[in-house]
């Protein structure tokens, strides 16, 4: 029996008929698509994980890697606040460091503090030695819960598949591990860049061929997390980056995959992240909306962007931050709220849910003052 979502009626269901609509109509496609919808749609990165009972339960029998590789337990996690909150897509529970594993890449992930890589990439023989992921075969645990998760959902709310961004993931495979200078990733940079550019040609293709390996297996939207992207110069992410961010979004555009082009810190990098392509560019907290989306000016949506730590707050405070936000979106076709980054750990389940339910209805709100 398929799941029930939560609410006063199916949000795949309109409440003033019996006509049932596909995922395809949905509010969120249609933002991604920038025509209008009845409320504004919502979703939250890392909304599938720690800060739910129900995840914890499971994480206490099974470490990272193997909850990652075990299709049933992606198809659970993933579902799990789709059952417990309003929200407009599902994503898949996965990481992004994943396909390096397929690449040759040695990756642990610790019971605690972030993910190390064994066998960090620092010199051209390093970059000369890694494979080309298969997702079929280096990846079908992750494409195998999609499968799961899509034939729960289908014709309810859309699915989005993810990958990281090939500067973010040459950023881990080079330093070991997270970093906040990024020190010996731009020493490779600058000082090798022939080594630099067939890298990331290597994680451009290993990232294409996995997000269209995820759109065949069931995902409906793609989104590509450049979640470091924002220690670069607007002068280096364009001579270092974009060429590639470009050649993969635009192969994107031309297989009709819809995508969101993810970042932090991307204040300044916003006009280049919007020509690198992406039918929607996520911001973060650190830009208000209303100035973010006049930087964007290819005509692409936006999704953001409330401070994730709002949600620790009393429910009148972050309600007040997301009618803020809404406002200064105005009613624009095209926007999808999120947080600015993922849910923290020690989120309130309740106040992901009040958060969801006062977007719908606020957003509705204010949609039917304009149209009157």
């Amino acid at each position: 029996m398929g799941i029930q979502l939560p609410g006063q009626y199916p949000l795949w269901q309109y409440p003033e008929s019996n006509t049932f609509m596909t995922s395809q109509d949905s509010r969120f496609i249609k933002a991604c698509r920038k025509e209008q919808t009845d409320c504004t749609p919502v979703w939250f990165m890392r909304q599938a994980g720690r800060y739910m009972k129900a995840y914890r339960a499971i994480r206490k029998k099974y470490s990272l890697i193997d909850m990652f590789k075990n299709p049933d337990l992606v198809a659970e996690i993933t579902l799990q606040p789709v059952k417990e909150f309003s929200i407009d897509a599902a994503i898949i529970f996965a990481d992004i460091l994943l396909p390096l594993e397929g690449m040759g890449i040695g990756i642990e992930f610790p019971q605690a503090g972030g993910p190390v890589i064994h066998n960090p990439v620092r010199k051209t023989a390093d970059v000369e030695s890694l494979r080309i992921v298969d997702p079929v075969a280096d990846l079908d645990y992750v494409l195998e819960g999609l499968r799961l998760v899509r034939s729960e959902i289908d014709g309810k709310i859309p699915l989005i598949g993810f990958a990281g961004a090939p500067f973010t993931l040459a950023s881990y495979a080079i330093e070991g591990g997270s970093s906040s200078n990024y020190l010996i990733t731009k020493n490779f940079m600058y000082r090798n860049p022939d080594a630099w550019d067939l890298l990331m040609k290597k994680l451009s293709r290993a990232i294409l061929a996995f997000l269209k390996a995820q759109v065949e297996a069931g995902a409906q939207v793609v989104q590509i997390f450049d979640s470091w992207v924002g220690c670069l110069s607007p002068e280096d992410y364009g001579h270092y980056v974009f060429p590639h961010m470009k050649k993969i979004l635009n192969e994107l555009r031309r297989e009709n995959i819809p995508s969101i082009n993810f970042g932090t810190g991307t204040a300044g990098l916003l006009p280049l992240l919007a020509e690198s392509g992406g039918d929607i560019v996520g911001v973060d907290w650190r830009i208000s909306l209303d100035q973010a989306w006049n930087f964007i000016r290819t005509g692409a949506g936006i999704q953001g962007n409330l401070d994730p730590v709002a949600l620790m707050a009393p429910p009148d405070f972050f309600k007040q931050k997301a009618a803020e936000i809404l406002d200064k979106a105005a009613g624009r076709p095209g926007h999808i709220f999120n947080l600015g980054h993922g849910i923290l750990p020690s989120t309130p389940e309740d106040s992901v849910k009040a958060l969801a339910d006062y977007i719908h209805e606020y957003s509705a709100t204010l949609n039917s003052q304009k149209s009157t």
